[in-house]
């Protein structure tokens, strides 16, 4: 899966010269908590979260007024605050890399750039999405975790066996195990009974850690 799979195409944006307080209320009625920055051609020049607008913003234990405030937040420009430096990737990077980016420079969304041209942007939030439908927890079934040997041929006779008993597969996730000779996979299934499936998958190697509707 890639990155322009999952973007949000044709994000709302803000130009650098726009006031921090009305970049604030600006988020807050659209709902989001970045935006990109463009200059006046268009051009992403920086990005703003709704931390750096609050970060910027007077706190509630200072002695000005509330027109002062005002004031002050009327001359301060997100041109001040925003990040100039941004990290960003192209439309067809795989989403699990974009995951990556975010994880490793502890970020929460990636602008989406192709041919100078932003075109898009994917959060945590659309990789939360992602996380959701490959674990299948708006499917029903049976929701299974396993621990299995990390040896080729392993993931073959789980979905082998299933497929045998007359199952199918609406869901699968692999992760790391206890160690570097397990692994951890977790299945929805429906169309087979519990008690038939777990004897199935204990049979061709696997253990059962837990299973629930």
């Amino acid at each position: 899966m890639l990155v322009r799979e999952r973007m949000t195409a044709h994000p709302i944006t803000i130009s650098a010269d726009t006031p921090v307080s009305e970049a604030l209320n600006f988020m807050r009625q659209n709902r989001v908590r970045r935006l990109p920055v463009l200059d006046k051609r268009g051009r992403l020049v920086g990005i703003v979260a709704e931390k750096d607008l609050l970060y910027a913003s007077p706190s509630p234990a200072t002695s000005l007024s509330v027109y002062e405030i005002g004031y002050l937040l009327s001359k301060l420009k997100v041109s001040e605050i925003m990040v100039r430096e941004v990290i960003t990737v192209a439309p067809d990077c795989p989403l699990e890399e974009a995951a990556r980016i975010m994880v490793d420079h502890r970020i929460g969304g990636l602008p989406v750039v192709e041919n100078g041209q932003m075109i898009g942007i994917i959060t945590q939030t659309d990789i939360f999405k992602v996380f959701l439908e490959m674990l299948g927890a708006r499917e029903q079934g049976l929701r299974l975790s396993m621990a299995v040997s990390n040896r080729p041929g392993t993931l073959a006779a789980v979905a082998g066996e299933v497929a045998r008993l007359g199952g199918d597969i609406v869901a699968l996730g692999t992760f790391y195990g206890a160690d570097r000779t397990q692994r951890s996979i977790t299945l929805k299934v429906c169309g087979v009974a519990e008690e038939e499936l777990v004897q199935g998958l204990e049979k061709v190697g696997a253990r059962v850690l837990d299973i629930r509707r």
